[in-house]
């Protein structure tokens, strides 16, 4: 039996694959930058605790 060559560019076919090719996740979304997300919760939280605070000092 002889090998048969394949080019460098090309795969080989696996034998008892069954498996299709799968498209990968395309980059970026609302999840790629989780630290952004972070931040604008951490901001949130300090407005909203200075609100209480400007409600105490001015009352």
């Amino acid at each position: 039996m002889t090998d048969s060559r394949v080019p460098p560019e090309e795969t080989p076919q696996v034998e008892g694959s069954t498996a299709e090719a799968h498209e990968e996740r395309a980059d970026g979304g609302v999840w790629e930058h989780p630290g952004v997300w972070l931040w604008l919760i951490i901001l949130g939280a300090v407005v909203f605790a200075g609100f209480f605070a400007a409600r105490v000092f001015f009352l």
